[in-house]
C-alpha cells in the first residue's frame, strides 16, 4: 500500500472515465462497442472557432494570460450573460479556469470549510460530492426519483438545511437526468434559500444550450439571492469544445477574487490559444449551436421511444442535455448463465460485456436503481445500441 495522501485515499476514482476505459479496453480486442458512456458531444468544434485558435497561434498568443482570463474573454462573457440571460456582470466577477470541472471545485474550496455542509439533489453529476471531500466539507444528499422528474422540491430543500450548510449544487440542465428546472420551481428553492443568507448556491449551467424548452432559466435572476449564486459554465457542451478546457464562473467580487487567489496559485490562467477560441464562440456565429441542439433533440426523441420499447425499463422525457436515465429496478436481481445482477453497476457491466454498450450505472450519480445513457452518437449507432440493449434485458430471468 503506497502512502497517498488522506485527502486523495478518501476520493473515489470517476465511474463515467472507468466504464469509458473498459469500453476502450474491449474495443482494443476487436469487440464492436457501442460507447453510450461518454458526456460529450459528438460533434466536431464549428470551423469559426477553429479558425480564431489558429489566428491566436498566428499572433503569438504563447504566452501566460492573467490569472482570470484574458480581459476579451470576460468581456465576451459578461457581454452573453447580458444578452442571453439579462444578467448584469462586470468583468472581475468572472473568472476562467482550465474547464467547468475546475470551476466548480475551485468555488467549493474557496467557500467551504472542514465541517461545512453542502446539500447536493440526487441524481447528481459523480464529482460533486468528491468535491465537497475534497475541500473538506460533508455532502448532503436529497434524492428526487423518476416520478418528480428527479428535482428536488422547496419543501425537501428546507428539511435538509441545517446550521452547518454553507451552499447548495443545482445543476439544471442535468447531468445525468437531462431535468430542467423551471422558472417556477426555482422561484421556489429561491425563496426557501433567501431565508438563509449564509448560504451560498453553485448553479452549474454547462448545459445551458441543450435545452428543449426554448428558454434556459437561471437562478441568479432572483433579487432575493443573486448576490449568493455562482453561475458556473463553459464552452464544452455547447460548442463542441470539451477538450478545449475553458470554463468560467460568475458570482460575487470577493467569491471570484478568492477563486483567482487559489487558482493562481495551482493553475494559474487556462490555455491561452483556447481562451481565444472561447472568445470567437461567444462573440461569433451562434447557428451551429442551434444545429447541435436540434440534432440532440432529434435523437432524445428517437432514444426516448426506443427505451421506452423495452419492457422493465422506465423512462422519463428528458428536457435538456444528452442523457436519459432509466428507472431498470425491474432487473435488479435477475440472472443469466449465473451471472446475477445485484445493483445498476452489475446491470452496466453486464450491457457492456453481453450486450456490448456502454453505459454508467446509477450508483455514482447517487441513484442505484437507474443507469445513464449518454445519446451524443450517431441515430444509427443508437438503433443499433438499444437492439442490443433489448436483446440482453430479454435474456434476464
Amino acid at each position: 500500500m503506497f502512502p497517498v495522501s488522506e485527502r486523495l485515499a478518501a476520493l473515489s476514482p470517476s465511474e463515467t472515465l472507468a466504464m469509458s476505459q473498459k469500453s476502450n479496453e474491449l474495443k482494443a480486442q476487436g469487440i464492436d462497442v457501442i460507447n453510450l458512456s461518454v458526456g460529450e458531444p459528438d460533434f466536431f468544434t464549428p470551423d469559426h472557432i477553429k479558425e480564431a485558435a489558429k489566428q491566436a497561434i498566428l499572433d503569438n498568443y504563447s504566452f501566460y494570460s492573467p490569472v482570470p482570463g484574458y480581459p476579451a474573454l470576460r468581456n465576451a462573457i459578461v457581454a452573453k450573460l447580458k444578452n442571453e440571460n439579462q444578467l448584469d456582470y462586470k468583468a472581475d466577477q468572472i473568472v476562467c479556469s482550465n474547464g467547468a470541472k475546475q470551476s466548480v471545485c475551485n468555488v467549493l474550496l474557496a467557500i467551504i470549510s472542514k465541517g461545512d455542509e453542502v446539500i447536493i439533489p440526487a441524481p447528481f453529476w459523480v464529482s460533486y460530492p468528491e468535491m465537497v471531500t475534497l475541500a473538506d466539507g460533508t455532502s448532503v444528499i436529497v434524492s428526487a426519483d423518476i416520478d418528480q422528474d428527479f428535482k428536488i422540491t422547496p419543501q425537501q430543500l428546507e428539511a435538509a438545511i441545517t446550521s452547518r450548510t454553507k451552499a447548495v449544487i443545482l445543476c439544471s440542465p442535468s447531468n445525468p437526468t437531462g431535468s430542467v428546472y423551471s422558472r417556477e420551481e426555482l422561484k421556489g428553492l429561491a425563496d426557501v434559500l433567501a431565508k438563509y443568507p449564509d448560504i451560498y448556491i453553485l448553479s452549474d449551467e454547462i448545459y445551458e444550450h441543450i435545452n428543449y424548452l426554448g428558454k434556459h432559466e437561471s437562478i441568479a435572476q432572483f433579487e432575493n439571492v443573486r448576490d449568493r449564486v455562482v453561475i458556473i459554465n463553459g464552452v464544452s457542451k455547447a460548442y463542441a469544445m470539451t477538450g478545449w478546457r475553458i470554463g468560467w464562473i460568475a458570482g460575487p467580487k470577493w467569491i471570484a477574487s478568492a477563486c483567482n487567489t487559489l487558482q493562481g496559485q495551482y493553475t494559474s490562467g487556462p490555455n491561452s490559444v483556447a481562451q481565444k477560441a472561447a472568445e470567437a464562440a461567444y462573440t461569433g456565429d451562434q447557428a451551429p449551436v442551434v444545429a447541435m441542439k436540434e440534432a440532440f433533440e432529434r435523437r432524445k426523441n428517437l432514444v426516448v421511444k426506443l427505451a421506452r420499447e423495452i419492457n422493465g425499463l422506465k423512462v422519463a422525457d428528458p428536457q435538456g442535455a444528452f442523457y436519459i436515465f432509466p428507472d431498470a429496478s425491474a432487473f435488479i436481481g435477475k440472472s443469466y448463465e449465473g451471472r446475477r445482477i445485484e445493483n445498476s453497476g452489475d446491470l452496466a457491466m453486464y450491457l457492456l460485456e453481453v450486450g456490448h454498450v456502454a453505459c454508467v450505472g446509477g450508483g455514482a450519480f447517487g441513484a442505484p436503481n437507474c443507469i445513464r445513457m449518454s445519446y451524443a452518437t450517431s441515430d444509427e449507432n443508437l438503433v443499433k445500441a438499444f437492439a442490443r440493449i433489448k436483446t440482453a434485458l430479454e435474456q434476464l430471468s
